[in-house]
């Protein structure tokens, strides 16, 4: 039988606690990457932030950058706001995995602040906190709240074939995409914030700004799987 893909999963390290144990740092992700992931026939394989080398990316077919803190700002040359809370350890963690991986030409996909990393590591900048440039918190409405919002995507883009009959995605973030650098544009929000980044001269490189681990419809994530079997 031909194996299942492996699937890299940028994680967490934070603060956790379970049973007897509070306040221990560890390497963590929410279980939903994981479980869409395995939905979509692939195996997961969890990468805490290693700056060492890339080399790991020689054992995969295909990396998901998760969600999660920001992207430090001293990464796209702008000084930090009081209100931008990065993870200089998964920054530089998960740059030199996109740098291997982009190498290797593994199919790549970046989730909510993976798409913002994939924007920073090819020449793009950030907004530092959305609602000064949109005059609204629809896209985080709360701590813990995911918001809703109308996407559309540009005519012949790859996001428009992976994504076809999506209209509709969650949002949490108080960041987003400013310059997409060499990446192209290829979804956004009706507020005009930037929802896809795309490299259309790469087998799969895709990123969208919402949490399709968290939608019934995981699509991103199955599009990854998919481009990661052609590699078998």
């Amino acid at each position: 039988m031909r194996r299942r893909p492996l699937i890299g999963i940028s994680a967490y390290v934070e603060p956790a606690g379970w049973a007897v144990w509070q306040g221990v740092r560890a390497v963590l992700l929410p279980e939903a990457y994981v479980r869409a992931v395995t939905a979509a026939g692939g195996r997961a394989v969890l990468l805490p932030p290693d700056d060492v080398d890339g080399d790991v990316v020689g054992v995969l077919d295909g990396l998901l950058l998760a969600g999660g803190a920001d992207v430090g700002p001293g990464r796209y040359g702008q000084p930090a706001d009081p209100r931008t809370e990065d993870r200089p350890d998964r920054d530089a963690g998960e740059l030199t995995l996109l740098a291997a991986a982009l190498a290797a030409d593994l199919p790549v996909l970046g989730v909510c602040r993976g798409m913002q990393l994939l924007a920073v590591a090819y020449g793009g900048s950030l907004h530092q906190h959305l609602p000064d440039v949109v005059g609204h918190d629809g896209h985080r409405p709360a701590p813990g709240v995911f918001g809703r919002h109308r996407v559309r995507f540009a005519a012949g883009s790859r996001a428009a074939t992976v994504l076809a009959g999506i209209d509709e995605v969650n949002s949490y973030h108080h960041q987003a995409v400013a310059d997409a650098g060499r990446l192209t544009v290829t979804g956004w929000a009706a507020d005009g914030v930037v929802e896809v980044v795309e490299d259309p001269a790469r087998r799969f490189v895709l990123g969208v700004q919402w949490h399709p681990e968290n939608e019934p419809d995981p699509r991103p994530i199955a599009a990854l799987v998919r481009a990661a079997e052609q590699r078998l």
